[in-house]
């Protein structure tokens, strides 16, 4: 592949980044938001009178062009960089056309990066969680992605060598095996974060988790879906050329 096709193809995933977020902003606005809502009055009514703080910035705008902003700039950063892993991916992982490859693509990068990482540190909401213990919230989440990223290359790659031995489905059994088994030491040796306030509601909590859950599925799946129609439009350009030489033939006659 040049590089004025990873070049293209960089360009269409920015792109198709952008077409996931907006799909995404429209899931996080019509499901998160409430949520949200909802658990900031309970940190409210439950927060000393002494400690209500002025805000800086207004709810509305946090939850309009906040939210939009931080989506979308979201959506076409990992846009770009998954059109880069599109770019080393295909044709390694298996004989499949551009749309299979991204929708692939998308469906391991969803698994490994979003939900690994959220069935042992789920999402939580405002009010949830102990300030002080914020750094080190974040270090694990993020030390659980880079292993389950890191597993999930590993497993790709021992399936591969693999596969001439076992045949490709059985191979693909024991690399999957592999990667749950390992993940699931993971989950056994991290130390496990309940902060969750005993009186904050269940309801509110659950719902916030399958929002967030929602956002990052569309979010994937609408990348995938989209990069890989651009994809191919650039990988196989084939039909638009036959059809312009149909054209030329018809007008020569």
């Amino acid at each position: 592949m040049n590089s004025a096709t990873v070049r293209n193809l960089l360009v269409r995933g920015m792109l198709a980044g952008l077409v996931a977020g907006v799909l995404a902003l429209v899931v996080a606005y019509v499901l998160g938001e409430p949520n949200v809502d909802k658990a900031i009055s309970f940190e409210e009514a439950h927060a000393p009178a002494h400690e209500h703080e002025v805000e800086l910035v207004s709810r509305s705008l946090q939850s309009t062009a906040g939210l939009a902003t931080g989506v979308l700039i979201y959506g076409v950063a990992f846009g770009g960089i998954a059109a880069l892993a599109f770019c080393f991916a295909l044709g390694r992982v298996g004989r499949f056309s551009p749309r299979a490859t991204a929708l692939l693509l998308s469906g391991c990068a969803l698994l490994a990066v979003y939900v690994v990482p959220f069935l042992k540190y789920p999402a939580n909401p405002p009010a949830v969680g102990d300030p002080d213990t914020i750094g080190k919230r974040t270090t694990l989440y993020f030390l659980m992605m880079v292993l389950s990223v890191l597993l999930a290359i590993g497993a790709t790659i021992l399936g591969q060598r693999l596969a001439p031995r076992l045949g490709t489905w059985w191979a693909t059994v024991v690399a999957v095996a592999a990667f749950a088994v390992v993940i699931g030491l993971a989950y056994e040796f991290l130390p496990v974060i309940n902060e969750v306030p005993g009186d904050f509601p269940a309801t509110v909590l659950w719902r916030f988790r399958l929002s967030a859950l929602a956002i990052q599925i569309t979010l994937w799946t609408g990348f995938g879906l989209a990069f890989g129609e651009l994809a191919d439009r650039v990988l196989n350009p084939r039909p638009a050329k036959a059809a312009a030489a149909g054209r030329t033939a018809v007008a020569s006659n």
